[in-house]
């Protein structure tokens, strides 16, 4: 049927509209609102009057406020909490002072709600939050990640997180003795799977305490100073990202090392400070028979480093991928000429190797030797990536005329440069 001339065709209101959305099923509204966020399911109350109440009755929400400019939402908290009887599955935020005053009674709240998730830091950039003991009260934690808390003592009785997953601490402080309580912590979440220390600090003189865990499959930790601990009984861990710069101290290298025999991917930092240059990894008694992948943070221009690398590369017969990332400094110190370095080769290193990525090169002659070895020696070798640093020993283009003139084992070895590297990788 036309419609007559100079009337408009009947549109439904924006209420009527919603009206109508909200005869969908409860399962697919449930949905929809969770899937907008709890801030715009919450605006949703402002359609009509048939969604005024709606939000309240989700089965579950989430406190996702993960930006600093978002903590001003965690003012709605404790209303929120008091029209949704939900589960909570995660409070994600960065709190200022007044929601630092709630996280207590929050956490209470959220502990008998079923949160999984907490992810929490103060607001401020050189703040340390007060993370109250209710924090422990949250047994059915999956994911916990703090950043700059200062960790109060275990509550007696503690029985642990027995649904934990992922633990990540960053720049948190713990107390005199606190490597117990974390020891503590690990030993009483059986499902642990990834863990994460980063600049942690414990009061007090360190005194060794074990990571161990039937599940844990990654670790994650760098610290400046040694906090004590070392690796138990860790059947499932196949990756580890260690940053052992400055905090090994007085420890047994290759003993510490072979912690980690049984990984398939392994990060670490293989240059050592003026402080430590006395440790030099020349022979290991384990090998890394099913490591994969090896990424290292290292330089070729003093003895320690470069003897630490090639001891890594004889013992991991089996290694497809190396990446190197070379340190900011360009001073070479110790001359690793192609009779030295040759003589760390031994047979059946690197046969198996397959990509390697050197980023931050400098051209230096150590590291223009430790290609070509590579080039001659890897038969299975596919693929060179290079990029370069700052203070370059020479042009790029007399590099790369030098390295395609280097003899290669495998025919179908490619050699990729990028230029010159656009991210820092190494700490100051």
């Amino acid at each position: 049927m036309s419609t007559p001339r100079g009337r408009r065709p009947h549109r439904p209101s924006a209420a009527a509209e919603a009206d109508a959305l909200i005869s969908l099923p409860t399962g697919v509204l449930d949905d929809i609102l969770d899937r907008v966020g709890l801030l715009d399911a919450v605006r949703t109350s402002a359609l009509s009057r048939a969604w005024r109440r709606r939000w309240e009755d989700l089965p579950s929400i989430d406190f996702y406020f993960p930006r600093p400019d978002e903590a001003k939402h965690l003012r709605s908290v404790d209303s929120v909490l008091l029209r949704c009887p939900g589960r909570v599955r995660r409070l994600c935020a960065h709190l200022d002072e007044p929601s630092e005053g709630r996280i207590h009674d929050w956490l209470l709240v959220l502990s008998r709600r079923g949160v999984d998730t907490l992810n929490l830091r103060p607001i401020s950039f050189d703040a340390v939050l007060a993370l109250p003991a209710s924090v422990f009260a949250c047994r059915r934690l999956t994911n916990l990640r703090l950043h700059a808390c200062a960790i109060p003592p275990l509550p007696a009785g503690f029985e642990g997180f027995p649904e934990l997953r992922k633990l990540a601490l960053t720049c948190v402080r713990f107390r005199e003795n606190g490597e117990y309580q974390l020891e503590e912590i690990i030993a009483t979440s059986p499902s642990l799977e990834k863990l994460v220390f980063w600049e942690v600090k414990i009061l007090g003189d360190f005194k060794e305490w074990v990571i161990q865990g039937p599940n844990i499959q990654d670790i994650q930790i760098s610290s400046s100073k040694d906090l004590g601990w070392i690796l138990g009984e860790l059947p499932s861990l196949h990756s580890a990202n260690i940053d052992i710069l400055d905090y090994l101290g007085g420890r047994d290298f290759a003993k510490f090392l072979a912690g980690f025999s049984n990984i398939t991917k392994l990060v670490i930092c293989t240059r050592h400070s003026p402080l430590n240059g006395a440790i030099i990894l020349e022979r290991l008694q384990c090998k890394f028979g099913n490591l994969k992948s090896l990424t290292l943070y290292t330089q070729f221009c003093e003895l320690p480093s470069i003897l630490s690398t090639y001891c890594l590369l004889r013992n991991a017969p089996n290694l497809e991928r190396l990446k190197i990332l070379i340190d900011n400094s360009a001073e070479q110190k110790f001359e690793a000429h192609e009779e030295f370095q040759n003589s760390q080769w031994t047979g059946g290193m690197c046969a198996n190797l397959q990509f390697v990525q050197i980023t931050g090169i400098h051209w230096l002659p150590n590291e223009m030797t430790f290609i070509e070895l590579i080039l001659s020696k890897a038969r299975l070798f596919c693929t060179l990536f290079i990029t370069h640093g700052e203070n370059c020993s020479m042009s790029n283009e007399d590099a790369m005329n030098k390295i395609l003139s280097y003899r290669r084992a495998s025919t179908c070895a490619e050699i990729l440069f990028k230029g010159k590297a656009s991210v820092t990788f190494f700490r100051s």
